[in-house]
């Protein structure tokens, strides 16, 4: 890559090209109806809700291999949510992200019924789903509630994992997904992760102002416990010539696959090697600093860093329109950043813990309309301008991903309109 350059540009609003733009990207996601699941769930795999805003979009890669579900009412618990995004790679990338985008969810939904007796009265049936009463640690994680989640998912994982390994019309071999998911019962977020996607939360610290923070860590090898996992089990991690910093899983006797993450659904060319299909499970307790959670692909965090999701996210007057208008920015940035790459596939789901939008009040009463610029350079972001992109930069992600070394100022006229 090239030297950073230092560029300050005042992102001034939506045009109506963009708009224009946007909307014909759009086409095809159009609000699509929700659909009945298991146990009574509501089930999107589009479009938006009172808390819900989600969005997919194709890169120039081929066809899409992003995937992505919302169960509203999830356990038929009102305003439980399981929400997931999943990334798929490979010949058949897009089939297993897909499967495991509907399967994922419905085997969750049945372990968890089926560990409930017979008869059990609603708060039974709230333990039996990780809400059991326990002693608490130093961080207010609830261990009884928070071990059963994790026994829950990592068993929900490891089937359908299995699942995609017997005798599907598709092979998964060489193909792959990744998942990051959250379930939200009332204060309660559990989150699970399985490679690269990422889930942040926006909530608010010092002086009402907005900050990110990380749910997930990209499970990629250059994290040392990973990458000791894969070489004790045989397989091997290097870079190539070509992508210094990249470092991949390779199978023992071949150069090949060249995998970026050490965990994910399917691979099961690498499965004896030490990719696994077991995700790391979270909790976080929910307060009424907090705000929004956004899960997506890494087409998203290669060229967006945390600070600056949150920031757009947090703009629209639509919280309908937030998945949608950020992957349009991601595609920009995509874009500007690298004019001669082929633009990723991104999916986006955004959920809103409070129903009114009260986040971009306080963002432009505290930050525009006293005429200081949203600065977050202070916070390990970097700034840019999505509109008009002169876009630079070689710095990384946290996490690893690209990011985009230019100022940002945010106006209110962002979302006009859908």
């Amino acid at each position: 890559m090239g030297a950073c350059c230092t560029t300050h540009i005042k992102y001034q609003g939506r045009h109506r090209a963009d708009d224009d733009l946007a909307e014909k990207e759009g086409k095809g996601h159009q609000q699509a109806l929700p659909t009945p699941g298991h146990n009574g769930a509501i089930v999107r795999l589009q479009g938006s809700s009172s808390f819900i805003s989600m969005y997919t979009r194709k890169g120039k890669k081929g066809i899409n291999q992003d995937a992505m579900t919302v169960w509203e009412n999830f356990m038929g618990e009102k305003k439980s949510f399981f929400c997931g995004v999943f990334d798929g790679h490979g010949p058949l990338g897009h089939k297993v992200s897909r499967h495991v985008r509907d399967t994922l969810p419905f085997k969750l939904s049945s372990i968890i019924k089926t560990s409930q007796p017979n008869g059990c009265t609603e708060n039974d049936a709230a333990a039996s789903a990780g809400q059991s009463y326990g002693k608490n640690d130093s961080n207010g994680v609830n261990e009884d509630r928070f071990s059963s989640w994790e026994a829950s998912l990592i068993r929900a994982f490891k089937e359908s994992d299995e699942e995609l390994n017997s005798g599907l019309s598709f092979n998964s071999y060489n193909s792959g997904s990744t998942a990051v998911t959250i379930v939200k019962q009332d204060e309660h977020l559990i989150i699970s992760n399985l490679g690269d996607s990422r889930a942040i939360l926006c909530t608010r610290g010092n002086k009402n102002r907005l900050i990110p923070i990380q749910l997930t860590v990209d499970l990629k090898p250059r994290l040392p416990d990973e990458a000791e996992r894969i070489e004790k089990c045989g397989g091997r991690v290097f870079a190539m010539d070509e992508e210094p910093h990249v470092l991949r899983v390779w199978a023992p006797d071949q150069d090949s696959p060249g995998l970026a993450m050490t965990r994910a659904f399917g691979d099961f060319c690498l499965k004896d090697y030490g990719l696994s299909s077991i995700p790391e499970v979270s909790y976080r307790r929910l307060t009424n600093n907090d705000e929004f959670v956004v899960l997506a692909t890494d087409g998203v965090w290669d060229v967006l860093t945390n600070k600056e999701v949150i920031t757009i996210v947090a703009s629209v007057k639509k919280q309908s329109t937030a998945a949608k208008v950020l992957v349009y920015y991601a595609v920009q940035a995509w874009k500007s950043r690298y004019p001669g790459s082929q633009v990723d596939d991104c999916a986006v789901i955004c959920l809103f813990l409070k129903e009114q939008p009260l986040v971009s009040k306080s963002l432009y009463d505290q930050d525009h309309n006293h005429n200081h610029d949203y600065d977050m350079s202070k916070c390990g972001g970097s700034q840019l301008d999505f509109a008009d992109s002169n876009i630079c930069g070689d710095k990384k992600a946290e996490e690893g991903g690209t990011v985009i070394n230019c100022d940002f100022t945010m106006d209110k006229s962002i979302e006009q309109r859908d």
